[in-house]
């Protein structure tokens, strides 16, 4: 019998479904760290540098996209082994929306210094503390809408990771040729083999005629940038392929989980180079896996992608917020965040807009990849009035 790449994936997570192993009891060894110091600027108005799009109901559940992966992982490691590392400045909002979190939880970066050495400082404080631990390092404001399917993958990942020396990361079967993602390219030796497979290479955000020729080839993924591996697996790639940076986290390992770690970190950030962890490990490592997974995902990069995953009306419209009039108008994302003020729309089709107590964003939805060039100009303008 031959079986399409869909059918495929679909098979692989369904295996995972019936085969995990009882997670009655988690296993305190395995921890998860959200990453959460993004500004989500492709968000604005709504996100700001203040209060940036994983502390906003953008899905309109009533609950934040920290708060929804926050709740996802407690499904799959002990409560008090999730951290969130951050920049400082969120701390308040983070104790706000997670009531139950404890200080030692919250790892305060003192600067946004992107991803590596994002890893590089909560590996260590969590080896410090357990030199056994298993981590599973994801974003902070993802979707993933087959929950069930993610919570028995990660933790068959995290029970893989802690038995074999390889960095595992998660690849999302493509259904079109999206520029706005990673790719991941992968070897399968035959349709038998299960899961994790060797990585061969990483693409970051190709044209639109490579994308095309990716998802053809049907040897390609998007990258997640959700990974698995254990405390000691990343640790050694990090001093094989980043040993400066290594070196600066080791100082600490004495330091770790004292009163003393915050002046160590102030000290150490400004000495590291900003780097992402694709970039700086995952793409020179010869021990990458990747397992392969239908979770109905989305980073949930723009008010585009937004709008695709949201429930849509009759007219095909996308609308929160309870003080809305909306006429002749189809095909379009309008939110409105500020109750205390009315917002009418009519006779629009494909628009975005976007109200808050600040500003408002109206917007042609083809041209939404231009938020970003839009919140520089506010900027330049006004420095950091509205952003």
């Amino acid at each position: 019998m031959t079986f399409t790449e869909k059918d495929y994936i679909n098979i692989i997570s369904y295996s995972y479904i019936r085969n995990a192993f009882s997670m009655n009891t988690l296993n305190q060894n395995h921890y998860a760290v959200i990453m959460a110091g993004g500004v989500g600027s492709r968000f604005w108005p709504w996100s700001t540098k203040d209060c940036p799009k994983q502390f906003l109901d953008i899905m309109g559940t009533g609950e934040t996209l920290l708060q929804l992966t926050y709740n996802r992982f407690k499904k799959i490691v002990p409560e008090n082994n999730i951290y969130i590392i951050t920049n400082k400045a969120y701390d308040g909002l983070i104790r706000q929306q997670l009531n139950s979190i404890t200080s030692k939880q919250i790892i305060a970066e003192p600067m946004a210094m992107n991803t590596a050495p994002c890893v590089a400082y909560a590996n260590a404080k969590i080896q410090a503390e357990n030199p056994n631990a298993v981590c599973i390092f994801a974003p902070s404001d993802h979707l993933v809408l087959k929950e069930d399917v993610f919570v028995t993958l990660m933790t068959e990942a995290l029970q893989h990771a802690s038995q074999h020396d390889q960095l595992l990361t998660i690849g999302i079967q493509p259904n079109r040729p999206d520029t706005g993602y990673g790719y991941i390219q992968y070897h399968r030796e035959n349709d038998h083999q299960i899961p994790p497979f060797k990585v061969k290479t990483f693409t970051e955000k190709p044209n639109i005629e490579l994308a095309q020729t990716f998802v053809d080839s049907g040897e390609f993924l998007w990258n997640a940038g959700i990974f698995t591996w254990s405390c000691k697996a990343i640790q050694k790639a990090i001093q094989t392929h980043q040993p400066d940076m290594a070196a600066l986290f080791e100082d600490g390992m004495d330091v770790y989980n004292t009163p003393d770690e915050a002046a160590f970190i102030e000290k150490t950030y400004p000495l590291c180079k900003s780097n992402s962890i694709d970039y700086a490990i995952m793409e020179k490592a010869d021990n990458v896996q990747v397992i392969p997974a239908d979770l109905g995902w989305s980073d949930l990069g723009t008010w585009k992608s937004l709008f695709d995953v949201r429930e849509k009306n009759e007219q095909h419209n996308v609308i929160q917020g309870n003080s809305n009039i909306v006429m002749n108008t189809s095909q379009s994302l309008i939110l409105n965040q500020d109750q205390s003020k009315l917002l009418v729309v009519n006779g629009l089709d494909n628009v975005m807009i976007v109200q808050t107590e600040n500003a408002i964003l109206i917007c042609n939805m083809d041209r939404e990849q231009e938020v970003k060039q839009m919140v520089n100009e506010v900027k330049a303008k006004f420095k950091d009035r509205f952003s």
